[in-house]
């Protein structure tokens, strides 16, 4: 794959219910969990989106913009939807968005290099990544040609399941064994914080 051809993007939108606030805030050892995701893939990108309806901090970088959702409550597809819909009014060369969650502090640009080497982009036009079989479907690669499909989809046909509009689509995984910490755990609880906080210790 060709790097120069991906936008990354950082979907960011969600409302947290679960957590009880906006859980890319929070502060995680020294830093902010969504920078935790940005430091990842920011060298790995000419450009990054962050997706977010909130006024939120993140890492300062002129690499980073910051846009809020097309369309309100519609959950990640609406994220995936307004990042694509962005490449197309501003006139990008992007082929393709890599698409990150904001609240999964150990991953690791290695998995993403093993993720996107793995991939051949005559084979489909979504790409998702799998860790010891299990499905992860905010880390994508989506391609530009899936617009149309995914505004018809989203918009018109009130499509909100990442997984159903996937399965659907036709979608390729790629997966990754992984024997010891899973740097695909998010946190979605204030208990999955607390173990978050733990595992840094571990591995200071």
């Amino acid at each position: 794959m060709d790097y120069n051809s991906i936008l990354g993007v950082v979907l960011a939108g969600g409302q947290s219910k679960r957590f009880g606030q906006d859980k890319s805030q929070v502060q995680l050892g020294e830093k902010i969990l969504i920078d935790y995701i940005l430091l990842e893939i920011l060298d790995q990108f000419n450009e990054i989106l962050i997706i977010a309806n909130n006024d939120i901090k993140f890492l300062n970088s002129k690499k980073i913009t910051k846009i809020e959702d097309y369309k309100k409550d519609l959950g990640p597809l609406g994220g995936v939807l307004t990042a694509l819909k962005w490449i197309k009014k501003n006139n990008k060369d992007y082929k393709w968005i890599s698409t990150f969650p904001s609240d999964t502090p150990f991953f690791n640009k290695k998995c993403l290099q093993d993720f996107l080497k793995n991939i051949n982009d005559k084979d489909g036009k979504l790409f998702f990544i799998k860790s010891n079989d299990k499905r992860h479907n905010i880390f994508g690669l989506w391609s530009v040609d899936l617009l149309d499909k995914l505004e018809e989809d989203v918009i018109n046909k009130g499509e909100r399941k990442v997984e159903v509009w996937a399965n659907n689509v036709g979608v390729k995984t790629i997966n990754m064994e992984f024997k010891n910490n899973d740097p695909f755990f998010n946190i979605n609880t204030k208990e999955d914080l607390e173990k978050a906080k733990e595992l840094i210790k571990t591995n200071d």
